[in-house]
């Protein structure tokens, strides 16, 4: 699975062309995987499984094409 992509604090509060940020109020940073074997995963940055934690998301997420991956916030 690729490793999450995690911010990073700039000097520069100008974007590049293109790009969109908002604040991070709450929430967890996680990413989820759907495997061609119907396995799903959802994971923490630090990598702790999260998916005993969230069913719901788990159900969803396994209605995903096989090999799918989403990185967000939830």
């Amino acid at each position: 699975m690729p490793q999450p992509i995690l911010t990073a604090p700039t000097a520069d509060p100008a974007l590049p062309p293109g790009w969109a940020a908002e604040p991070k109020w709450d929430g967890y940073r996680a990413q989820l995987a759907r495997y061609a074997n119907g396995r799903v995963l959802l994971r923490s940055r630090r990598g702790t499984d999260m998916t005993p934690s969230f069913p719901e998301i788990e159900a969803a997420a396994a209605q995903l094409p096989g090999d799918t991956g989403l990185d967000g916030v939830m």
